[in-house]
């Protein structure tokens, strides 16, 4: 009898280890571009998020052209948008991160370059066709057949890459749609119908950046919109009504560059740091990760540009606790983790540098999923 208390501790003892270790692990998925020698699909990975150290890098699903990739809030499936093959796959998350193929459907554009998730509806953003496509996600997971399409129109004045509409993302936020058009430099802002998955002008329908800039993806904070501008290097702040869901006009707009800088640079991913207090961005040409505070106002200053050490980073994430920024480099084919100083919102490299091919995007399971 002596001997239960002394194994009881002990079996409760490793168990609460185990929980420790399990917690302490995030999953994530990167998506890319394929070729006959390279990448293959999505690649599924595990970050410590007390460590920083990421393990795995198998290929959790083949795919052509996983480029940007949703995971449900749920925490059970993938969303891939296949931008050479002009679909949108839906996959189902194994054992050990591994993916089951589910089906596909048409994105209902030319090159489809992001996916998000809204309630029971996958949206899409077409860059090439300029359009919006809506996705009922059904119980199992799978896609079903589209429940409404949006095509854009108009230029701005860069008449090479602006001579027509160029969807280029699309979010939900606070009950609104957002979706930043290259082409015309707005923001245009819809209402989803949660029961007929159909996407309505909001009033007012959209916002303006300035003309040449080339609104690229999105990023909030209570009331701030936060717009990264592919063409022009630069964030521009709006403020949001929570109400009607209207953005304001430009408040603010600063570059994403270091002062000086002469090369050719265009930008990409923005996030807000999990505690609020800091904005990063990629810049592809000059190849960093630029990274700003948030100030009361909501306005940015700029921090620093933080080298990625390869080639043209596209796509990136944070991981939930904001302890890490993982970096993906398109043309050099390489992952690098950076360590996220939650005092200064600096970036420092931890050393570890992973191999996969032409990554695009990198997707983390949500912490509640876990």
């Amino acid at each position: 009898m002596k001997l239960f208390p002394p194994l009881a501790s002990i079996s409760l003892a490793a168990m609460t280890l185990l929980n420790a270790a399990s917690a302490a692990e995030r999953d994530f998925y990167v998506g890319t571009y394929t070729k006959k020698e390279g990448s293959r699909g999505i690649y599924h990975y595990r970050l410590d998020t007390q460590t920083g150290k990421v393990t795995g890098g198998e290929l959790a699903a083949e795919s052509e052209s996983p480029s940007f990739l949703a995971v449900h809030p749920g925490g059970k499936f993938v969303y891939a948008v296949n931008e050479s093959k002009q679909t949108v796959s839906a996959f189902a998350i194994g054992e050990g991160g591994k993916l089951t193929a589910l089906n596909q459907q048409p994105s209902g554009g030319a090159d489809p370059c992001h996916i998000s998730i809204a309630g029971n509806y996958a949206l899409i953003a077409n860059y090439t066709g300029g359009s919006l496509e809506v996705l009922p996600v059904e119980k199992d997971g799978s896609l079903g057949k589209p429940s409404d399409f949006i095509q854009h129109s108009g230029s701005g004045p860069d008449k090479k890459r602006q001579e027509k509409a160029h969807a280029h993302s699309i979010y939900p936020f606070g009950g609104f749609i957002y979706s930043c058009d290259l082409g015309t430099d707005h923001v245009n802002i819809y209402k989803l119908d949660p029961a007929k998955g159909t996407l309505a002008p909001n009033d007012p329908a959209f916002a303006h950046v300035a003309p040449g800039s080339g609104p690229r993806h999105l990023a909030f904070h209570e009331k701030n919109a936060y717009v990264i501008n592919e063409m022009a290097s630069t964030i521009s702040l709006l403020t949001r009504d929570p109400n009607s869901g209207a953005l304001s006009e430009p408040v603010q707009t600063i570059s994403t560059l270091p002062d000086g800088f002469k090369g050719s640079s265009t930008t990409a991913e923005i996030f807000v740091h999990p505690n609020g207090k800091f904005v990063y961005g990629s810049n592809r040409g000059h190849d960093s990760i630029a990274v700003f505070s948030i100030g009361t106002d909501g306005k940015l200053t700029a921090i620093e540009q933080a080298g990625t050490q390869g080639k043209t980073p596209r796509g990136f994430g944070i991981d939930p606790t904001g302890n890490w920024l993982i970096a993906g480099n398109q043309d050099s084919n390489s992952l690098v983790i950076f360590a996220i100083d939650s005092a200064t919102g600096k970036l420092k490299p931890t050393g570890q540098k992973l191999e996969v091919g032409m990554p695009v995007s990198v997707a983390f399971v949500p912490a509640a999923a876990k």
